[in-house]
């Protein structure tokens, strides 16, 4: 019997949507469904059963291995598993019942929330009056109070949720923060080992493992063991934020008094967002075009070459900025096709990630293309040639195959430049919404506050930790790919 890849996948994407499904009952909310929503779920979807045909076929399944081999490629794709997950949850939205009057239709909010706001509805409630540091109990900037007996004086204004449950911050502080990062860490340790002793018991039941061999296969050297210590520095780190994130600002607070903490998790849909969706639109374009023109040659390579050569002359900031201001001025004169803010927000943010799909695919479409002119010189090809086989079976059996190394690689390495693209778009105003998080915004809203003294400088550096490592663990897994599908890597390691 032929064995059929695509069921369990299938099993789990109906799992998965009948969830999605009774979500909104089980919370009584409304569901909402952004753009971007629905393709995060298509490209979910197309990843699953991606997944599941990789490990069906064997000359996929090698090269995957020697990714996974790869400590640093473990870390860095743990990592990104992570951020993956927040952008998950941030991507099932939906709007909350406001209280029914008697006798009325059920009417909803007009805010639009997430499921990651759910879990850091402490952040996102507690807000101040404007900046204040990390880990603060008073604001940032003095401001003329008023005593009990009637006088005014200058001082630092306590800040209303910041170190709240303390009489005496000044004193009691920093014990205070050592007790609740030790009570964070015994929380992650604990963590730690429910995870380790579920991962025992279920190598246990697959492998039928003794307890102290399973033991042995997840501390002992291999794979499990990187992910099982990258978790542990993950959970070992996290768990302490999380503790003190429901007393204090860990991060501070924005010049509007939202945690920093709360604005620098919410951002990472907005760079996932943007660097898969844009590198999803610029393929089509790149792959078709590149191997098009090497391999028919002739007028339509001068005709692809015209192309990609007029579109790589207009500086790509104008036709972004042409592009959202269209944008802008279509939602302006048409405000009866958006429920609320948020989807004039998405419709902006997936507007930039066609306009930067369409700007960005002309380095591939130039690789590709010098790489089928030389493949369409192999031998291979001048036989398949030579007994009639059609160009398109052709390029789809021969020439498609031995360029998807390029494909791969160049799709990892532009997730990158996609990334620290939107801050820096952003950062000039012609990026995404101001009404949407990003580290761009984040950037962009820090910048004019360097020049202040004292200077407030913790959103900033909020936001690059968090795309540094981001864009750092992209690069990682990148080379790890790099070494493993790259064809002339793999012939010089078997020499």
């Amino acid at each position: 019997m032929r064995k059929r890849f695509w069921f369990k996948p299938l099993l789990l994407v109906v799992f998965l949507g009948t969830l999605l499904a009774l979500l909104p009952g089980w919370l009584d909310v409304k569901p909402v469904w952004l753009w971007t929503d629905r393709f995060i779920c298509l490209l979910l979807v197309a990843l699953i059963f991606l997944g599941a045909y990789v490990r069906h076929k064997p000359h996929l399944r090698q090269p995957w291995r020697h990714v996974l081999n790869s400590r640093r490629a473990l870390i860095a794709m743990v990592l990104l598993c992570a951020y993956v997950f927040a952008g998950l949850l941030d991507s099932v939205h939906y709007r909350v019942p406001l209280a029914p009057a008697a006798n009325a239709e059920r009417i909803y909010s007009v805010e639009v929330y997430s499921l990651l706001d759910h879990l850091l509805s402490h952040l996102r409630e507690r807000t101040e009056k404007t900046y204040s540091a990390p880990f603060a109990w008073r604001l940032y900037a003095m401001e003329t109070l008023t005593a009990a007996d009637g006088s005014q004086y200058r001082d630092y204004p306590r800040l209303e949720h910041g170190a709240a449950h303390l009489h005496d911050p000044a004193r009691q502080r920093g014990s205070d923060i050592a007790r609740k990062a030790l009570t964070g860490l015994g929380k992650g340790a604990a963590l730690c080992l429910v995870l380790l002793l579920l991962v025992m018991a279920w190598r246990t039941a697959r492998h039928g493992l003794s307890p102290k061999q399973a033991w042995r296969s997840c501390c002992g050297p291999g794979s499990p063991r990187v992910v099982l210590w990258t978790l542990a520095v993950l959970l070992l780190s996290g768990a302490p934020v999380w503790e003190l994130s429901h007393y204090y600002h860990v991060l501070g607070t924005d010049k509007v008094g939202q945690d920093v903490l709360y604005l620098a998790l919410k951002s990472i849909r907005t760079g996932l967002v943007i660097g898969t969706l844009t590198t999803l639109i610029m393929l089509p374009f790149a792959i078709l075009l590149g191997i098009m023109a090497g391999y028919f040659r002739g007028w339509v390579d001068d005709v692809i070459q015209y192309i990609y050569t007029t579109l790589s002359s207009v500086p790509g900031v104008l036709l972004i900025a042409a592009a959202v201001l269209s944008i802008q001025v279509y939602m302006a004169n048409h405000p009866e096709l958006f429920e609320s803010v948020r989807d004039q927000a998405d419709l902006k943010l997936l507007a930039l990630c066609v306009v930067l799909g369409i700007t960005s695919w002309t380095g591939l479409c130039r690789l590709l293309r010098g790489e089928t002119l030389k493949l369409r010189e192999m031998d291979y090809i001048q036989a398949a040639t030579a007994f009639g086989v059609g160009h398109f079976t052709i390029i789809g059996r021969h020439l498609l195959p031995n360029v998807l190394h390029i494909v791969l690689i160049l799709v990892v390495l532009d997730f990158s430049g996609l990334v620290l693209a939107e801050a820096v778009l952003s950062y000039v105003g012609v990026g995404v919404d101001p009404s949407t998080i990003s580290w761009g915004n984040m950037i962009n809203g820090a910048r004019l506050e360097l020049a202040r003294e004292p200077v407030v400088w913790w959103s900033l550096v909020a936001a690059f930790l968090f795309m540094f490592t981001l864009v750092l663990a992209a690069n990682l897994f990148s080379d790890a790919v790099r070494d493993a599908f790259d064809p002339r890597l793999n012939t010089r390691g078997a020499a």
